[in-house]
């Protein structure tokens, strides 16, 4: 793994798929790594969270302040708004 990736894990549950659904298609660079209770997405350089996407796949309005919910752990520098949470190395 490169020293520039990104990454951020979900706990693997019902509630994180459309997410990661989310995050693949706004991602295509990103690798998606399903493990028992886990599930790892990581990106070379840069990943993108966008909260139109997650409400597309969740068919409601959704707050990226949720993510923190399921969030089991990350790496890289934040950068959020409303819109996008991104992650990536300054």
């Amino acid at each position: 793994m490169s020293s520039d990736t990104v990454f951020i894990a979900f706990q693997a549950n019902d509630d994180t798929r459309p997410i990661i659904e989310a995050i693949e298609a706004d991602n295509p660079e990103a690798r998606v790594a399903h493990f028992p209770a886990m599930i790892k997405v990581d990106a070379p350089g840069r990943l993108v969270v966008r909260r139109e996407s997650i409400e597309e796949r969740l068919g409601r309005a959704y707050d990226l302040r949720e993510l923190q919910i399921n969030l089991v752990s990350l790496s890289g520098n934040i950068d959020e708004s409303e819109d996008e949470f991104v992650l990536c190395w300054n």
